[in-house]
């Protein structure tokens, strides 16, 4: 029988609170699949559950590679809200160079400015990411476990788990 509500989601939860003295424990990494044919992974930062569900954001620069490497549908409402959810030095970065492209500039650390009330600008891209299946490994406790999704006639998700072998 499954649930409704991701079973995930506190122990993720869980975890990032637990280890919240970490600086980097928001970090996960993103993989894609190039145009190419080639994986492509990066690291990117955790900014929360969209609300009231089961799916997670982050944010990017739309200019970035892995923007033609997935598919996404903006929602204004919820950008501006990430927007301003991020710090002002967070925020900044989307003024600079273009990621992932040959540094041109001799500063690339130059001062840009940018007004805390103003909205998000043009390259700043929130990704909403809707998990089908978690993979779970608590390397503390030595268990795993596995979340898998499947989506009723109703079209509401519901969720099972199994244990599997570390």
């Amino acid at each position: 029988m499954g649930t409704v509500t991701a079973p995930w989601k506190q122990l993720l939860l869980n975890a990032l609170e637990s280890n919240s003295h970490i600086k980097h424990s928001s970090f996960f990494q993103l993989a894609t699949i190039g145009s190419n044919g080639r994986p492509s992974n990066r690291t990117v930062v955790f900014r929360g559950f969209q609300e009231n569900s089961d799916k997670f954001q982050i944010n990017t620069d739309s200019r970035s590679h892995k923007i033609e490497e997935l598919k996404h549908c903006p929602f204004a409402e919820q950008r501006e809200k990430s927007w301003f959810a991020s710090s002002v030095k967070s925020r900044l970065q989307y003024l600079g160079p273009i990621p992932g492209f040959p540094c041109i500039s001799e500063h690339p650390n130059q001062e840009i400015a940018l007004d805390p009330s103003t909205g998000p600008v043009g390259a700043f891209c929130l990704l909403v990411l809707d998990p089908d299946q978690v993979d779970y490994l608590n390397l503390k406790s030595n268990q795993r476990l596995k979340f898998i999704s499947t989506l009723g006639l109703n079209g509401v998700k519901s969720w099972t788990s199994e244990r599997i072998n570390p």
